[in-house]
This record gives C-alpha cells, sequence and structure tokens, in this order.
C-alpha cells in the first residue's frame, strides 16, 4: 500500500510538470489523506529529491538525487509495464541472480532490477563485469514471450538496438553494435547485455535480459587492464548523463521495439541492428569454443545468427563466438 501511494504521487508530479501540486490536490488525485502525502514528501526529502513547498500552491520537485532510486526512475516513466515494478539495491552479488529467483516466484513481466554495484557482475562466458559503485547502469530484466527457444536470442538484438537508441536520444551520441552483445564508442567497450532463459523443452518461462552500461566513470575507475578497451558515456560526451533518465529511455526503447517485435515479428528490429551493426561488410575473425572462423561479415539471419563469408566463398552460420574486427 505504502508502495502504491508513493507510485501514485511521482505519477502527479509527472504529470504536473513545472506546476505546483497542493497537499489537498495530492491528497485527492491519491486517495489518502493530507498526512500521509507529508509522510511521503518527507521520504522523498530523505532519499534526495529537492522539493520546494510554497504556502498557497503547493509542492514541485526541483531536483532529483545522484543515486538512482525506484522513485526517481518512476517519476516520468512512460511505459504501460516495463520498469513499472523494480526492485532497487545499494549494493549486490549479480542482478541475474535476484532476477532469476524473482522469475520463479512470478513476478510481472517487466519487472527490473537495478542496482548500484555489482560485486560479482558477469558477462558471456562467465566473464567478470566490472561494476564500481555510482557510475554505471547495472540492471536486469524480466520478459515473459510467447516465443520458441530458438527465437530468444533475437531478444538481446532487440535490447541492444533499443539501448543505442536511447544512448542517442540522452547523450546525441551514436554508438556501434558490435555482434552479438556489445555496444561500442570509437572501438572501446561502453555496455554489455547478457541473456539467459528459464525454460523447459518446448517453452520460455522467463527471459533474464541483464545490461550494463558504463556512464560515468572516468577512465581512472577502470581497472588498468581494461583502460584501452573499455570507455564510458562520460569520457566520450565530456560531461555527466543522467542515469535515471537513461533507463527511462532504455525502458520506453524496450518496450516500444518489443511490443512490434511480439506482433510483427523479428524483420523491423532486424534492419535497425544491421544499420547500426559496426562489423558489415568487415573481415572479422569469429573465435568459437572449437575453432578460428575468417571472413566477410554478410548481416545477420532471422534468427539473430551471424552470416560470414570464407575465403572459399562458403558462407559460415556463426551461432555463439567471441568476434574481433
Amino acid at each position: 500500500m505504502q508502495s502504491e501511494i508513493r507510485k501514485e504521487l511521482l505519477d502527479a508530479f509527472t504529470n504536473a510538470g513545472e506546476s505546483y501540486l497542493s497537499g489537498q490536490q495530492l491528497a485527492e488525485l491519491i486517495g489518502c489523506s493530507r498526512t500521509a502525502v507529508w509522510k511521503h514528501v518527507e521520504e522523498l526529502r530523505k532519499e534526495g529529491f529537492e522539493l520546494e513547498a510554497v504556502r498557497r500552491k503547493g509542492y514541485r520537485i526541483l531536483k532529483t538525487p545522484e543515486k538512482i532510486t525506484a522513485d526517481e526512475i518512476r517519476l516520468g516513466l512512460k511505459t504501460e509495464f516495463i520498469g513499472r515494478n523494480i526492485y532497487y539495491e545499494e549494493s549486490v552479488e549479480s542482478t541475474q541472480k535476484i532476477a532469476h529467483r524473482l522469475a520463479n516466484e512470478g513476478v510481472p513481466e517487466g519487472t527490473t532490477v537495478i542496482a548500484e554495484e555489482q560485486l560479482s557482475g558477469r558477462g558471456r562466458m562467465e566473464r567478470k563485469w566490472h561494476s564500481p559503485k555510482y557510475t554505471g547502469v547495472w540492471m536486469s530484466l524480466i520478459l515473459r514471450p510467447n516465443i520458441p527457444l530458438t527465437k530468444a536470442p533475437q531478444l538481446t538484438l532487440l535490447t541492444a538496438v533499443a539501448v543505442v537508441q536511447a544512448i542517442e536520444e540522452i547523450t546525441g551520441l551514436t554508438p556501434e553494435i558490435k555482434w552479438p552483445n556489445d555496444i561500442l564508442m570509437n572501438g572501446k567497450k561502453l555496455t554489455g547485455i547478457l541473456t539467459e532463459l528459464q525454460a523447459e523443452a518446448d517453452r520460455i518461462h522467463s527471459v533474464i535480459i541483464g545490461i550494463g552500461i558504463n556512464v560515468n566513470q572516468k577512465k581512472d575507475d577502470f581497472p588498468t587492464e581494461l583502460q584501452e578497451t573499455a570507455s564510458s558515456l562520460l569520457i566520450e560526451k565530456g560531461e555527466p548523463i543522467s542515469r535515471a533518465e537513461l533507463i527511462k529511455s532504455i525502458f520506453l526503447y524496450i518496450e516500444k521495439w518489443y511490443g512490434i517485435y511480439l506482433e510483427k515479428g523479428f524483420s523491423a528490429i532486424k534492419l535497425l541492428w544491421e544499420s547500426y551493426a559496426i562489423s558489415i561488410g568487415k573481415h572479422l575473425k569469429a573465435r568459437t569454443l572449437t575453432e578460428v572462423i575468417e571472413g566477410k561479415a554478410l548481416g545477420i539471419t532471422e534468427d539473430g545468427v551471424l552470416l560470414l563469408e570464407d575465403e572459399n566463398g562458403a558462407i559460415r552460420h556463426i551461432y555463439s563466438a567471441d568476434i574481433e574486427i
């Protein structure tokens, strides 16, 4: 009940924009007492929200906290279901682990786990993902699509498109996608996406999509071994980026493309993904578990499989590999 009042309070401030809302207006909108409104306003202040209170006018929000909070993300969120149910933690081992547990417990589709810090963040092939506090976006999203198991990799590519478009919208930068799940800027890694399934032989129960984005790290924030290969939006843009605004934009683009995908299939997302791909038309090395395949990248199939044309003119299908350009 308390969290519902908080959500409705933030929705009211979102709809009001720059306008003031009186305690009485808020009480009537939310359906609670003015005393309850005042208590929730004080809780927002404790979280780091700066609220102006003017006699005979009411309240309005002037500034949101530096830390990401679930309430800050809800303020101005325009989605129907993605990110509407948020589990926020200061520090976790891994947002993926928590999301797997929550998915098993039957939380609604669109539920997202967000942390300020991951102590054991990981990427593909169990590689460690460096996730320092208050600098990046570390989150895991739960989807429940009614699609065949073989189509699940398409959701990684869909997420990559949504993240690139959100970065474009918030920063003006245009990153590139390296198959299957890396987002780069000037050849350096900004973002990793990890998609995991909870499924039986014939159906998907849930898809857990982990998203890690380097947002406000300075070069010295990265371990020495990563400083030449990793970057952040702050480094590329030259100024700090609002992590909450970036998250809200990602949620909106994921919801948009996910709806189109479920209704019309992968075709539109495939075209967009290829338009952002750094690798199309270039000579690549694909390191699989068993061999190294070299060739020209032709694009991706309708299932999201990478197509390489080797030196003999044979078209090779790459399902899982590390890519070197």
